[in-house]
């Protein structure tokens, strides 16, 4: 039997892409529960706050206020326990090879994907990262 996720976080200021993704991991079945939050202060106070850690997060770059980047290194000043159970996927739709190459400089980041999220990418993370033994 596969195993389930309690809770996959979605950070992303676009409110259409957030929908879409968040029906995207509902329908593939492999979370309990899927957040959407619209940047990244809102995902610090969602993961201070909630008795729902998240195991997954998907991450956009480019956004107001709290860009993916700067999160990252909010992120990083949280409780290393708090941070070990979760898995950031940087899902961006930027081309800018240099993104890419500062991702692989975030030992918080895990992989680095373009959007938009599929069923297939959460099927490769949940072999990945998530296999029962």
């Amino acid at each position: 039997m596969k195993r389930k996720l309690n809770c996959v976080l979605l950070i992303d200021d676009s409110e259409a892409t957030n929908f879409v993704h968040k029906r995207i991991v509902d329908l593939s079945g492999f979370a309990e529960h899927s957040v959407t939050v619209p940047g990244g202060i809102e995902a610090l106070d969602y993961i201070n706050t909630s008795d729902l850690t998240p195991e997954l997060i998907f991450l956009d770059i480019n956004m107001p206020a709290m860009n993916g980047w700067e999160f990252l290194e909010e992120y990083k000043a949280l409780d290393k326990e708090l941070r070990s159970k979760s898995v950031i996927v940087m899902l961006t739709t930027s081309m800018n090879p240099d993104d890419q190459v500062r991702a692989s400089t975030y030992k918080e980041i895990r992989e680095y994907a373009h959007k938009p999220l599929s069923i297939e990418l959460i099927e490769n993370l949940m072999d990945k990262y998530f296999r029962d033994n």
